[in-house]
């Protein structure tokens, strides 16, 4: 009896001994499910859409949404080098090709490159041939790829990767699209991933969204997915409002009162110098009056829809060749210088500009 207490005192010690030699990060705790992630789920796979790489925001030097060139790169817009170095230099190819309506334009890539694909591997492409070779190979303009451009993450991220005794071994942070696209791709590697709630994404309209757990997620993406113009197409032009409000107006004409017409063509024919001489103003309360060598006309103006399906309708008297539904393109603010511009067809536009 005496031999067996000490024996007794002895394994019950060294069991506690034992035990109490996990470290506080090794303790065992259960994934919590709702915040739970894992491989091959339907919310997996849409997460990974949502960070595929985008490559239509560079198409008016590629004609290509399914991938990028990366930067920098050199191009000749027209016989002008443009040295693309960021995303505001796209612009600068744009604004080069909107120059002169009337010519044909063209664009040179100086090779070699290289180019982004959604799953963020790259290739080198050393010729032209080579390049049409893979433009061959992205679907169609406007057809449906399988990437989710209408929400966005907002990121830093961070996930907690635990083993199979469901210990707590790292937390990642995810710092943009690429690093989510290749944890989805990891998701296999580990025994089990949650993200740490709350996260926040970003809509298509620019509001955000903060979201709490993994169903929500999916629900979410599932959600915003079709709702917006992804702009997978080739026409550099037809996003140039997408953030345009009617509001724009009311803004505009408050600070600036007197407009002159910058171009007017309607039917491939240029007016504008028949109204060199005409001022417009436009009021607040919907009327605009026109003024040429003292004379004054009075007329209407209204505006409705947003974005880049905004309608800008004028009606005066006298003044057919203004008269009518035009869409807006683009609004234009620079120092010292407001210029809006309508389009109505492919082959009508007209300009205002006013010196505010």
């Amino acid at each position: 009896m005496k031999t067996l207490k000490p024996l007794l005192f002895l394994l019950l010690g060294s069991f506690i001994f034992l035990t109490s030699c996990r470290t506080e990060d090794d303790v065992s705790i259960d994934p919590p499910t709702e915040q739970t992630l894992l491989s091959n789920s339907a919310v997996a796979d849409l997460m990974k859409k949502t960070s595929k790489n985008d490559g239509s925001f560079d198409n008016i030097i590629d004609n290509a949404s399914c991938f990028n060139i990366a930067l920098p790169v050199t191009v000749i817009a027209n016989d002008t080098e443009v040295m693309v170095n960021s995303l505001n230099d796209y612009q600068t190819i744009e604004d080069i090709f909107d120059a002169d309506k009337n010519d044909t334009d063209t664009l040179d890539i100086v090779f070699p490159i290289t180019v982004v694909f959604s799953d963020y591997t790259t290739s080198d492409v050393t010729t032209y041939p080579d390049l049409l070779a893979l433009i061959a190979q992205c679907p169609e303009e406007n057809t449906y790829d399988d990437d989710i451009e209408c929400i966005d993450f907002q990121y830093p991220i961070s996930a907690s990767i635990f083993n199979q005794n469901n210990d707590l071994v790292e937390t990642i942070v995810i710092n943009g699209d690429k690093d989510m696209h290749d944890f989805i791709d990891d998701l296999d590697d580990y025994a089990a991933v949650t993200i740490n709630f709350p996260i926040t994404v970003i809509l298509a309209d620019g509001t955000s969204m903060s979201i709490n757990s993994i169903s929500e997620l999916q629900t979410v993406i599932e959600n915003a997915e079709d709702t917006c113009d992804e702009d997978d197409d080739n026409d550099y032009n037809d996003d140039d409002c997408n953030n345009c409000t009617t509001n724009d107006f009311e803004t505009i004409f408050a600070n600036c009162t007197n407009w002159k017409v910058d171009e007017l063509e309607l039917n491939d024919n240029h007016l504008e110098d028949q109204y060199s001489g005409y001022v417009f103003s436009f009021e607040s309360n919907g009327t605009v009056t026109v003024t040429e060598n003292g004379n004054t006309i009075t007329g209407t103006w209204s505006v409705s829809g947003s974005g880049n399906n905004i309608d800008f309708t004028i009606d005066i008297p006298n003044l057919t060749d203004f008269n009518g539904t035009w869409k807006l393109h683009e609004i234009e603010k620079e120092s010292g210088e407001t210029k809006f511009e309508l389009e109505k067809g492919s082959e009508s536009e007209l300009k205002f500009k006013s010196n505010c």
